[in-house]
């Protein structure tokens, strides 16, 4: 199964899961993103939109966006809820679009699902004018290492290095989502932007919002030790 078949499959459960209100982290963490993300220029695209709503974020902030996404379903619920938008069906490692017709990509929770991370990085910056901006959020790649075990601790049975496949199924007051995607290590990431001509500008670590953690309990007191996701902001240069 590609990840667009994936996520297609998948598509009604997420458009319930991330369109219902505080129900998972976007919702708390996202201005900790926002605050790394350069003011509106000429262009931003979104590469992995799903059904908009970063999209839509962005353009509340004066952003003129044009998501790609792999699901049509997905991406046709994006451009209901955004029809000033452009919405492209596509693989964000092979986007239709112009060279250099943007002066910032975004990837927010995206570069873990395609099959091809670094071709998407690629695609980033071959989008990009030069002294674009690229900025990527991710799931920690600490956070995907292991398993908590019931004491808290996280427990790393196997290796850390190399990409593996993952697959979970969660379920959340009365909402169930299974998420399929791919475990990097950092450094998978950091060479995918160095082999593509990035320079890092910004990383962050964000920890669990006071907010959040209040409202998922004792559990989430891990979230304060270690970190959930990574925001990178790279340039292209000039």
């Amino acid at each position: 199964m590609t990840p667009g078949e994936a996520w297609e499959q998948e598509a009604e459960s997420w458009i319930r899961w991330t369109r219902t209100p505080g129900h998972d982290g976007y919702w708390w963490y996202r201005d900790l993103f926002f605050e790394i993300v350069p003011p509106p220029g000429r262009a931003t695209v979104e590469l992995g939109c799903g059904e908009g709503r970063v999209c839509r974020d962005l353009a509340a902030r004066g952003h003129r966006v044009t998501g790609v996404d792999a699901s049509p379903t997905l991406l046709a619920a994006a451009r209901d809820a955004h029809p000033e938008g452009e919405y492209v069906l596509a693989d964000a490692a092979a986007a239709p679009l112009p060279d250099a017709a943007f002066d910032l990509a975004v990837a927010h929770n995206s570069l873990m699902d395609v099959d091809d991370m670094p071709g998407a990085v690629r695609e980033a910056a071959r989008l990009l004018v030069p002294g674009g901006r690229f900025c990527v959020a991710v799931t920690h790649p600490i956070a995907d290492a292991g398993r908590w075990d019931d004491d808290g601790r996280l427990v790393i049975e196997g290796s850390y290095f190399g990409r593996r496949r993952f697959e979970g199924t969660f379920e959340r007051d009365g909402l169930t989502m299974t998420f399929r995607g791919w475990v990097y290590a950092l450094e998978d990431y950091f060479r995918a932007l160095e082999d593509a001509g990035f320079l890092v500008e910004a990383v962050r670590e964000p920890r669990i919002p006071d907010a959040l953690a209040k409202r998922r309990g004792p559990r989430a007191e891990r979230w304060k030790r270690l970190p959930n996701f990574l925001y990178v902001r790279a340039v292209k240069p000039r």
